[in-house]
């Protein structure tokens, strides 16, 4: 929610009305409930526009990224798509400092995504860990205003798919969100292996929901 961000910068303006709990947005929302209604519709029909519809097979780009931010929230906020120029912190924690965002999304995608995307070729326990540090060092960054959590999700969800998994099941991270949490958190030490335990479970779920009884 956005009341448990601290945010400083023009793109910390709320829409007038919201009562500070809603982002200044391009549809006039000014209840929270609402606003997150419209956020969860609009990324189902990006997981469909990405994963059924457009799907991407290819080695994937910070570009990527933007444009599936873009498509997900450019109809309802000014700055989607682009990198953050404001700081954000949650929870007494703060993301990567706003002016080293460009360089650290340069950074993510060479090391990263052109490392382990396509991930077809990939056995098991390396796509877990290919998306569990993937994962963890993209929420650090944070490079969007809003979504930041959500997209990353979906980045997950499309490498397991190019491996041949069915997208993870997320329950487990809800259910232990403070190990999770700590799990991003220790990605900061270069230590990812909370993490991949996280994307392996999640994994396996996702898998077996496949095959479960209807």
């Amino acid at each position: 929610m956005i009341d448990r961000y601290h945010v400083a910068g023009d793109e910390g303006a709320y829409e007038p009305g919201s009562r500070g709990q809603v982002l200044r947005n391009l549809v006039g929302i000014t209840s929270s409930d609402e606003m997150d209604e419209l956020e969860l519709r609009l990324l189902g029909d990006l997981y469909n526009e990405v994963l059924l519809q457009d799907f991407p097979d290819q080695a994937l780009s910070v570009a990527d990224l933007k444009h599936w931010h873009r498509l997900w929230l450019g109809n309802v906020y000014a700055w989607a798509g682009q990198e953050r120029s404001v700081n954000l912190g949650k929870g007494g924690f703060q993301f990567a400092t706003a002016g080293l965002v460009p360089g650290l999304l340069g950074d993510f995608e060479r090391q990263y995504l052109a490392q382990w995307t396509p991930c077809s070729a990939l056995a098991p326990d390396v796509v877990a860990k290919a998306i569990a540090v993937t994962h963890v060092e993209l929420i650090l960054i944070h490079p969007f205003r809003e979504g930041n959590g959500r997209l990353s999700r979906l980045l997950a969800d499309v490498m397991a798919v190019q491996a041949g998994h069915e997208p993870l099941d997320y329950s487990s991270w809800e259910q232990h969100k403070p190990a999770y949490v700590a799990a991003i958190h220790a990605g900061l030490s270069g230590h990812y292996e909370a993490m991949t335990d996280f994307v392996a479970g999640a994994m396996a779920a996702g898998d077996a929901g496949l095959s479960a009884p209807a």
